[in-house]
């Protein structure tokens, strides 16, 4: 039986928090609610919600704080951010701290469920037949991604990656030495038609070295004009 997904909305306006939870729970999603950075924190390891769609302006920590926090105890929960924060420097500070998507306010609920939906889409398993362990693992030069445990190594060392990172390294160890563009990296990890800021891609990409060039040399290559590939540095 398919497990229905449960998403964690924290919001300090109840007519929102109202709004939302009506319009989830009517397109088949549990709702969970916080009013406050604290009570989500406690939440999100109280009850292990499979999303959390997350205001920034909230009375005790804001919400990046919040995302900072999730990410640095080890919850890699997507997050989604819903704020009027609509300034391009919040947008790039919101997917820095580790956040999946950024939606801002006033929005279309429509809009805001289809981006959960792409978010939930891409962070997790597609549903097979095969038992664990039946995919095959990942292997470009000294980096490993198991598709089934979400484990990433490289030298040896875990690299730990939010969904997002999971799934854009992931599409680089399918397509190694390809010259891959902003719009097709778009379609294969964010979704077909996603509406956001293409710069998002740049955004995951820098992510995606700084973690994988703390344990080797970089990997993931920029081609000027074209996009980026996954190859060996030049000198190798």
């Amino acid at each position: 039986m398919v497990r229905t997904p449960r998403v964690l909305v924290v919001d300090d306006e109840p007519n929102i928090v109202d709004l939302l939870r009506m319009a989830l729970r009517f397109h088949g999603f549990e709702v969970l609610t916080a009013a406050t950075g604290r009570a989500a924190l406690r939440l999100a390891v109280d009850e292990s919600p499979d999303l959390v769609v997350l205001d920034v302006m909230l009375p005790d920590v804001d919400g990046f704080e919040v995302c900072r926090l999730l990410r640095a105890g080890g919850r890699d929960v997507p997050v989604v951010y819903l704020t009027a924060r609509d300034a391009h420097r919040d947008k790039i500070a919101g997917l820095t701290y580790g956040g999946d998507d950024y939606v801002t306010k006033p929005f279309a609920i429509d809009e805001l469920v289809a981006r959960v939906r792409a978010v939930l889409r891409r962070s997790s398993p597609p549903d097979t037949d095969e038992g664990p362990g039946e995919a095959e693992t990942l292997r470009f030069a000294d980096v490993e991604l198991d598709p089934d445990t979400h484990l990433v190594t490289r030298a040896g060392e875990a690299v730990e990656l939010s969904p997002t990172e999971f799934l854009l390294l992931q599409y680089f160890l399918t397509n190694p030495h390809r010259v891959l563009s902003r719009p097709q990296i778009l379609d294969a990890v964010w979704s077909p038609g996603f509406e956001g800021e293409p710069t998002v891609v740049d955004q995951y990409v820098s992510y995606l070295r700084r973690k994988l060039g703390r344990h080797g040399p970089a990997l993931i290559h920029t081609q000027r004009g074209f996009g980026y590939a996954l190859r060996l540095p030049r000198s190798s």
